[in-house]
């Protein structure tokens, strides 16, 4: 367990200790974007999520130390899935580079996490039978590899991609998910996917410190595109999908009102009205219509009520799996 909680610690520190040394060089580099959700909307220094993958780096990077030179993980331990995974994250945060930057077109921006998904379809990770609650399991064969992977890893990014734009929102979620990913890799004993899991813990808890409301620097499409790829790619090298997708819904719920509204990329924010975040006019997104049913929040209490959401999925997922290897007797 000691060398579980190095990995944590590492990745915390190493994202706590840079994003105070980034952010005044971001913003003498022009790198920051308005907060669309305050008054007289305040540039921010963006970009932010290249501290997370730091962060995530060197943590993982300890861990393929412990694997190599010290043997920490048993016989068992495959660690050509973690970096394949790794090379699968790394090519999603250069994707959110790219964006950040250029601003790509978002039918390019949700396609090319198909290539990204390529490490991962070369090693077939994981198992074709998957465990599907309710149905039992269920056997993909060859296109699992070369269907579901590729559609997870896409699917699952371009989703935490597109909730985002409240302070500490992306970072809050993100920690939530893969925490509660994490708690179901320890129970069903893959080290792989905690490895990954519990850096990613670390980074995004470190970063959330200086993201949480008010933000001093906020996450750019390098980190929300990067939380879902660690998401998918844990997931898949774990063998517990059926986890992830429970912790994508609130994610999906949004994706699918955007989609009705033709993936807006104005307006979704909220009008700042003493003190509260209104929406006068149709939702396009899941914040905006948390801010319709209220009758207006204020931009902490809707982080929180979405955090708080993505909790109790996570949940939900945990004692699926406590019911379903045997743990627990529910359900």
């Amino acid at each position: 367990m000691l060398k579980f909680i190095l990995i944590f610690l590492v990745a915390f520190i190493s994202t706590f200790l840079l994003v105070p040394w980034v952010i005044p060089k971001l913003r003498r580099a022009g790198l920051v974007g308005k907060d669309v959700n305050k008054p007289k909307n305040p540039e921010i220094p963006e970009m932010g999520g290249f501290t997370i993958i730091f962060g995530f780096c060197m943590g993982v990077l300890l861990a393929i130390a412990m694997s190599t030179f010290l043997r920490l993980f048993g016989p068992e331990f495959e660690l050509k899935y973690m970096l394949a995974a790794l090379l699968t994250i790394l090519i999603m945060s250069l994707i959110g580079i790219f964006d950040d930057l250029f601003a790509m077109h978002q039918a390019v921006k949700a396609a090319l996490p198909l290539f990204a998904a390529l490490p991962l379809v070369a090693v077939k990770a994981g198992e074709t039978v998957m465990t599907i609650p309710f149905l039992g399991p269920v056997n993909f064969g060859i296109f699992y590899i070369l269907l579901l992977v590729p559609i997870g890893v896409t699917g699952a990014s371009n989703a935490t991609n597109m909730l985002a734009g409240f302070n500490g929102l992306e970072a809050g979620m993100g920690l939530v998910a893969i925490s509660s990913l994490a708690v179901i890799a320890w129970m069903i004993g893959s080290a792989e996917a905690l490895i990954l899991l519990l850096a990613m813990s670390g980074a995004l808890l470190a970063f959330l410190y200086y993201n949480r409301y008010p933000s001093k620097i906020l996450i750019g499409d390098i980190g929300t595109l990067t939380i879902g790829a660690v998401i998918a790619s844990s997931v898949i090298i774990g063998n517990f999908e059926t986890a992830g997708v429970i912790m994508i819904i609130p994610y999906s719920i949004d994706f699918l009102i955007k989609a009705k509204n033709g993936f807006p990329g104005r307006n979704w924010w909220g009008e700042f009205r003493n003190g509260k975040l209104l929406c006068r006019k149709n939702p396009v997104g899941l914040c905006q219509t948390i801010m319709k049913l209220t009758g207006g929040i204020s931009e902490r209490g809707l982080v929180l009520a979405l955090i708080s959401t993505e909790a109790i999925f996570g949940i939900i997922a945990i004692l699926l799996f406590l019911k379903y290897f045997g743990w627990l007797y529910i359900l």
